[in-house]
């Protein structure tokens, strides 16, 4: 199979990759949730969206701070919810459901959980958080970015 190599999206258009490292400045540092529960969301996302650098990314993030049996079991996250707590699985629940948001529409009921779940400002920087990964995950899964895993 060739490679088909593609544009370095930051470097074609820095500008644009400036503003989204700032929203995701803003998520990692200006936001009360906690790290863990961010790097649980950017992962979910990816995984729905397809992202394998961002998949690969976030995944080793979440490592640092959550049991490797557990990590492999987020795409499955509601199949086992005696290791999410309620926060948890309110959050990936509105992660899927904003992500798919053209089949979703965001449904009351999980909007109702999440809005339980988490404070509004928590809940604004939460759809944020969700939708800034999208974002990357857009830019990140068309123009191929590499992965660090190695064969």
């Amino acid at each position: 199979m060739s490679e088909n190599k593609r544009l370095a999206w930051n470097e074609v258009a820095p500008q644009g990759a400036k503003a989204l490292y700032g929203i995701h400045h803003y998520i990692t540092t200006g936001t009360d949730l906690p790290q863990e529960l961010i790097h649980l969301v950017f992962l979910r996302v990816s995984q729905i969206n397809g992202c394998a650098h961002c998949i690969d990314l976030h995944t080793r993030d979440l490592l640092k701070s959550m049991p490797l049996e557990k990590v492999v079991l987020v795409p499955v996250w509601d199949e086992v919810p005696h290791l999410f707590s309620e926060q948890y699985r309110a959050a990936l629940a509105w992660a899927e459901e904003v992500t798919l948001v053209s089949e979703t529409h965001a449904s009351d009921e999980a909007y109702a959980a999440a809005s339980a779940a988490f404070a509004p400002k928590e809940l604004v920087d939460l759809t944020i958080t969700i939708a800034a990964m999208n974002a990357f995950n857009r830019l990140g899964a068309p123009f191929r970015l590499p992965v660090q895993a190695k064969a």
